[in-house]
Parts: C-alpha cells; structure tokens; sequence
C-alpha cells in the first residue's frame, strides 16, 4: 500500500534509507524551498520521478503563500511524495538484540491500544531521537500506520523497528523470554520513574489515551511506574508522558 506523504523530512528519511520505495515526488511550485529542495535533489540521486506544478496565479502572492506554510508546517502546501508502508520486523528480529543487552541497557516500547496517530507519530519520533531498539504496536482498536503517523513522526518510523501484534500480553511474554523487563505506565502506580534502575533492558508499555494499560497486559509486567506531578496539572497527554519516560530510562 502506497502513503501520500507531505512533511518534506518524512520524505527525505524514506529517501535517505528506502529509495527504491519512493515512487514520485509531485510538487505544487516549479521553485521550491528549504527542506523540498532537499528532497528535489535526494530524488534526483536515485532517478525518482518529480512533477513540477503549480497555479498560474500573481507569483508574489503564491510565495507569499508556501513561505507562510513552511514556515508553520515545514510543509509546502499541496506538495507531497508518493512512498510505499514501510514493512514491519518479525518478533525474533525485534528481540534479536535483546539477549545481548541482558545485565546492559536497552529500551523497547509496547503500545497498548494507542488511537491518536498523532500521538503514534510523536512516540516513533521520540524513539528514534532516544535510539529506542523496537516498538510493538497492536493491531485492532488501535491508529493505523498512516500518512499522518509518518509525517508527525518526521523520519522516525524509517529508523525504529517496529511490530504490529494482534496478542500483546504473548508478545510481552515472549519479550521477557527473550531477557527484557516489562514496565507499566500507570498513573495509578506507587513507584516514581526515576526509581527504577538503568543496567537492564526495558520494554515500557504505554497504554490507550483515555482507559490505560488493559489488565491482561498489566498482569504481565514486572513492575509498574508513574510520573509524579509537582504543580496543578495532573495528567499529560500520552506522547508527551511517553517522552520524559522515554528520556528518563535513556539518561
């Protein structure tokens, strides 16, 4: 299946690790840009087609226009390359790592029924900023892998391997046989994050935006962690927690 992709780095990364993936670049001005005219030129390097358009409309008023859009999106209105779904890994690539990094470091993720693409987006970003080793994802009730998850991620899914499971809790199980620790997010738990010791390899489960980690899956971890407010605000969105959660375990 083929993703119309409009954040020009989102497109530049599936370039950069993927070209012959990429099918077209079509662009909405014949002069583009910033990050476009970088992906211009990537596509040149491996001979991947690009359309030049563009409205016949006063060219004062169309830069005037795409500088505005670029400048709030990184995005150039209109604009867009057409990029093959980037396949997921198989379960044993996922922790082929994994026994290596028993008594050492390493983190995974397992998002439990997260629906918010943009919040998928955002966690594939932070991932790859932290060098996150894998996500799983489940399959039903949760946010497809679609266009918006890549461009919120703006590269990020071209370089974290990831897994799409239908039975979370036996991938869970067969995380831990393959040397890693489970660890909940749960508001509700007695542990703060910055408790948890560094020298093993976690899997962090996060959980659906509004219900939480469900309780197959909460059963399954060894040990569940919380972020403790320190001002009025008590709760954060999921991408957000998953952040400083991510950073925390990378520190």
């Amino acid at each position: 299946m083929s993703l119309q992709l409009q954040n020009p780095h989102s497109i530049l990364a599936a370039i950069d690790s993927r070209p012959e993936e990429v099918f077209q670049v079509q662009l909405q001005t014949r002069a583009p840009g910033g990050a476009w005219r970088d992906v211009v030129e990537a596509a040149k390097r491996y001979k991947i087609p690009v359309v030049r358009g563009g409205d016949r409309q006063d060219p004062r008023r169309q830069t005037r226009r795409r500088q505005s859009a670029e400048s709030k999106t990184g995005r150039t209105s209109g604009s867009q390359a057409t990029v093959k779904e980037r396949d997921g890994v198989s379960l044993r690539l996922l922790f082929d790592q994994a026994s290596a990094r028993v008594g050492g470091r390493g983190l995974w993720l397992a998002l439990d029924h997260i629906q918010d693409p943009h919040n998928v987006g955002a966690l594939f970003r932070t991932a790859a900023f932290f060098g996150v080793q894998g996500i799983v994802l489940t399959k039903d009730q949760s946010a497809p892998l679609n266009a918006t998850v890549y461009d919120v991620a703006a590269g990020g899914i071209e370089s974290v391997p990831f897994l799409i499971q239908t039975n979370l809790s036996r991938t869970l199980q067969s995380a831990k046989e393959a040397g890693l620790w489970i660890l909940g997010a749960s508001e509700h738990a007695e542990a703060d994050i910055g408790e948890f010791a560094l020298d093993r390899p976690w899997m962090l489960v996060l959980g659906n935006e509004e219900k939480g980690i469900r309780r197959l899956n909460l059963q399954m971890c060894d040990a569940l962690c919380r972020l403790t407010p320190r001002g009025n605000v008590t709760s954060l969105n999921v991408s957000v927690a998953a952040g400083i959660l991510i950073a925390t375990l990378s520190r």
